[in-house]
């Protein structure tokens, strides 16, 4: 299990009502995003275009069962700067979008999910992980309220 850290300054009210709620998650305002840090990540994953697609068609097809709305971008760039060149991903989905970043000098990964429809951010988090092959990870979720 990862430990997923609720970020600071984001305290309910119990004037909130939960627009999701089952035996497994709950969720509370207009979305939620989880942000997921990956360090020490297998690096011919994080510098391969066609990893970083398949990475996003399964995360949005299998994991968080989001319908992807126009193409993915992933353009690589930043390369002034070994820490910032790499590819960077956008892909909109009908209910927000998924942005991320990939440094190769860091093998690192900074990965945004954020929705206005519920999903499994343990589950969410588990996958990018494994699918970097990620040592190590933060993790935090963010509820926009």
């Amino acid at each position: 299990m990862i430990n997923i850290k609720k970020v600071q300054g984001l305290e309910w009210k119990k004037t909130h009502q939960p627009i999701v709620k089952d035996s497994k998650r709950q969720m509370f305002g207009y979305g939620m995003e989880l942000v997921v840090n990956l360090y020490d990540c297998d690096l011919k994953k994080i510098s391969s275009k066609s990893a970083i697609q398949k990475f996003v068609i399964t995360l949005c097809d299998k994991v968080i069962h989001m319908k992807r709305y126009g193409k993915t971008l992933i353009p690589n760039f930043g390369h002034d700067n070994p820490t910032t060149s790499g590819y960077s991903v956008v892909q909109l989905i009908e209910t927000s979008s998924i942005t991320g970043h990939f440094s190769d000098s860091e093998r690192s990964c900074y990965l945004n999910i954020f929705s206005c429809a519920p999903y499994d951010p343990q589950k969410t988090a588990q996958f990018c992980k494994g699918y970097f092959g990620a040592q190590k990870i933060d993790a935090f979720l963010i509820i926009r309220p």
